[in-house]
């Protein structure tokens, strides 16, 4: 039996489709599985136990990101994976992990500035306020403020987006600014299937907030 080309044409997009449709879901469902493990490790685990947890969790965004090459999703996870496994590592051993994350972060940027609700900017941002200027690293409070108002025009509701411009803020000593933002992360609204994560902001937020007012005199 012989199809007419254009049946031919409509069979192969829509196989075509279908494929890509797979492809995306693959995609969405071990995102979800970074997502989960990394607040895991990063709420509930402490000390050399959360140090191995984001060693074994960064070789598992590595692979998640030779999966899908092109993506800007997993790379922007595997740098939120090794600036947070910097943190809790800190000291000089931490740079070469931050200098990785910024690597990962900017290129997930020039393939999607707004891949998940700007994330990459949010993250980047993050670490050019918390990594050292020069001669030590590349930190620069400047550039950390213009990345954090990147990602709040991207996601201006969000609650990372507020919250980590609000912890900017605090600690440039701007503490009125800074309650604007956090109150703004505060009343945020849940985020499906992140209750973990969103459990542990809420609580950094608290603190933030405490601090803030205790500077402010309220």
């Amino acid at each position: 039996m012989r199809y007419p080309l254009r049946n031919i044409l409509t069979i192969t997009a829509f196989l075509f489709m279908l494929s890509a449709g797979s492809a995306w879901a693959d995609l969405n469902d071990d995102i979800a599985k970074l997502q989960h493990r990394w607040a895991e490790v990063n709420y509930q685990l402490h000390e050399k136990t959360q140090l191995s947890g984001f060693e074994m969790l960064a070789s598992e965004a590595k692979k998640t990101v030779a999966a899908y090459p092109g993506s800007a999703e997993p790379l922007i996870w595997s740098g939120i994976i090794k600036s947070t496994y910097a943190g809790a590592k800190g000291g000089l051993g931490a740079l070469s992990l931050a200098k990785s994350s910024k690597a990962d972060l900017e290129k997930a940027l020039s393939i999607d500035p707004e891949a998940l609700d700007g994330s990459a900017y949010t993250s980047l941002g993050t670490l050019y306020f918390n990594v050292p200027g020069w001669p030590i690293g590349f930190g620069s409070d400047k550039k950390a403020e213009e990345l954090l108002l990147k990602a709040l025009a991207i996601n201006p509701e969000g609650i990372d987006t507020n919250y980590f411009f609000g912890d900017y803020l605090l600690h440039e000593k701007r503490y009125q600014e800074a309650r604007t933002y956090l109150l703004k992360a505060k009343s945020a609204g849940p985020r499906p299937n992140r209750p973990l994560a969103d459990a542990g902001r809420q609580k950094e937020i608290t603190e933030a907030l405490t601090l803030v007012d205790k500077k402010l005199g309220h």
